[in-house]
């Protein structure tokens, strides 16, 4: 994630722009729907961004040259769905490029497309598919923001070895997946966990919104894991 300006042939740097742009516009609908429907998330959504922002904006040096990072959007898919978080992590990844130097504006596109579109949908599906499956909001979560981070990096895997496949595509793309696993799955499990915490501070003062916005709304009658509040 945050590939480089430059890092990116310019008629991939252009697909990948084209790719994301559909995403982030009705992202930018959803969040008008959002806030015009219940006003009162508007602090959470922006406490969602912030928590995204944050975390993304963590670099931790890895092997060759590279580096990683946590992404912090599975929470975020979870509180407010997907196409939100492609405007939002849109933003985020946007003022990273250009106050950070993290990520490139040519390669704004790719980075979205990795981070704020592909990332959260995985995390969202994987929290619906274990509610659905009966297991509870922590476990459920965990997993969500686990595998949003990782999702992120393979696709990034991905990008990188269409760009950069001398040695051939598929095995580029093992290299690159390589090169970011040795400090991506330690940061995806410390995402997790931090993400879990975070959740579990939010059913507690932030009760009400998480209500309204349906978060729990697949629970099953029997399970008692969760406050009164919560339907």
């Amino acid at each position: 994630m945050h590939i480089a300006e430059g890092f990116l042939p310019a008629g991939q740097a252009l697909a990948w722009t084209a790719a994301a742009a559909p995403f982030v516009v009705h992202g930018g609908w959803a969040v008008k729907k959002q806030l015009a429907k219940a006003p009162e998330t508007g602090l959470l959504l922006a406490a969602a961004g912030a928590f995204t922002f944050v975390l993304s904006a963590i670099k931790i040096p890895s092997v060759t040259g590279s580096s990683s990072h946590p992404t912090g959007t599975g929470l975020g898919a979870v509180l407010f769905k997907p196409p939100v978080m492609a405007f939002m992590g849109g933003i985020v990844l946007l003022f990273q490029a250009l106050l950070l130097a993290h990520g490139g504006i040519s390669t704004l596109g790719a980075n979205i497309f990795s981070m704020a579109i592909v990332g959260p949908w995985v995390g969202y599906g994987v929290w619906v598919l274990l509610r659905r499956a009966g297991a509870g909001a922590d476990i459920s979560i965990f997993f969500a923001a686990f595998f949003a981070d990782l999702s992120t990096y393979m696709v990034t895997s991905v990008q990188l070895a269409l760009a950069h496949h001398a040695g051939g595509f598929v095995n580029s793309v093992l290299t690159f997946l390589g090169l970011f696993a040795t400090t991506q799955i330690p940061l995806a499990i410390v995402e997790g966990i931090v993400t879990v915490l975070i959740f579990r501070s939010l059913r507690v003062i932030a009760a009400k919104e998480l209500d309204v916005l349906g978060v729990f709304s697949r629970i099953r009658k029997t399970d008692t894991r969760e406050p009164a509040t919560v339907r």
